[in-house]
């Protein structure tokens, strides 16, 4: 049978945000307790007063994201260059046995041309495409009998270059996602290889977001 203590670790630690607001003392304990204390009796079947469940928070313990900040601390100072592009467009394409040929043809009239941005992510029923301006023209001419599912505008993006413990780092993604989601940055699109992670926003947002991943580099 589950205690009050497993049920409300589990609760908080499906949740990172709570989780790491509370190490930070940004969330009332007590407050916090009245919040989950519905979920809790239904996981747990039966009535839990708000202060059973506050010392259960109190009991939680910080080692984990301690550990993953100290780690993290060491893997921000390692980042590499950003990059940043503007003037971008973005589309999703359902899959069909005519995209990929299609999406070969526009490799080829790209070729060796570095001014051109251009990425392709594939994905089980679609496919994201990201394109610098200049060729927005010939994705028209290619892709017009294919079913567009989604088009976007005026976004811009920024490319990390991760050092090669990115691959045994837990949390890097989301050290990095979580600065943007407490800023209320929307995120349109994120692109990754082994040692990068290309960032798409809007170009509003793009100057804030460069601001932010600096101070995660230079402080964290």
């Amino acid at each position: 049978m589950r205690t009050i203590q497993e049920t409300v670790e589990t609760i908080i630690n499906r949740t990172p945000f709570i989780e790491e607001a509370m190490q930070e003392k940004l969330i009332n304990i007590s407050s916090l307790a009245r919040v989950i204390q519905p979920e809790v009796e239904e996981i747990l079947g039966k009535k839990v007063k708000s202060g059973a469940i506050m010392m259960s928070i109190n009991r939680l313990s910080p080692i984990n994201i301690l550990r993953i900040r100290k780690n993290i601390k060491s893997f921000s100072l390692k980042l590499g260059d950003f990059i940043v592009r503007s003037d971008l467009y973005d589309y999703t394409y359902k899959n069909s046995s005519t995209l990929y040929k299609q999406i070969s043809l526009l490799f080829g009239k790209i070729g060796s041309n570095r001014e051109s941005f251009f990425t392709v992510s594939q994905g089980i029923f679609e496919t994201n495409i990201v394109i610098s301006s200049n060729l927005r023209e010939d994705i028209k001419a290619l892709f017009s009998n294919e079913v567009l599912i989604c088009s976007m505008k005026k976004l811009a993006s920024i490319t990390i270059k991760l050092p090669k413990s990115n691959l045994e780092q837990s949390g890097v993604y989301y050290f990095i996602l979580k600065q943007l989601a407490w800023a209320n940055i929307p995120v349109q699109e994120v692109i990754s290889t082994t040692h990068e992670m290309t960032l798409v926003v809007k170009e509003n947002d793009i100057n804030q977001t460069f601001s932010i991943l600096i101070e995660l580099k230079k402080s964290k």
